[in-house]
């Protein structure tokens, strides 16, 4: 009976959708911007300097879509509109935060070419 290395297994399906996700440009920023409790668009386009108004509407929509974040319209004048994580985008945005530690741990160290 042989060992089984990580090489030799096909990739989860859950993890590929998963990191395919994550890796989209500024997922991981609009989820950061996130935590603390719901966000209006001008809130979340004011804490991610450089993003287009459209590719953030295109990031809240997939996110929406993967039920990372619900959108819920407060009914007023003018219309509202709060954007928040859902229990799945809170642990999400743990896991971005684990990331978040290792990146700040290993900024300081040079990079070394193999």
């Amino acid at each position: 009976m042989g060992v089984t290395t990580h090489a030799e297994t096909p990739i989860c399906q859950h993890f590929q959708r998963a990191a395919e996700l994550v890796a989209q440009r500024w997922v991981p920023q609009v989820i950061y911007a996130m935590q603390g409790g719901p966000r209006r668009y001008t809130d979340l386009k004011a804490s991610i300097p450089h993003i287009s108004d459209a590719l953030l509407s295109d990031r809240l929509k997939e996110l929406e879509s993967a039920s990372i974040i619900t959108r819920t319209v407060e009914p007023s004048t003018p219309v509202r509109i709060a954007y928040e994580l859902t229990p799945r985008g809170e642990e999400l945005a743990g896991v971005l935060g684990e990331l978040q530690v290792w990146a700040e741990r290993w900024a300081t160290e040079p990079l070394h070419s193999a």
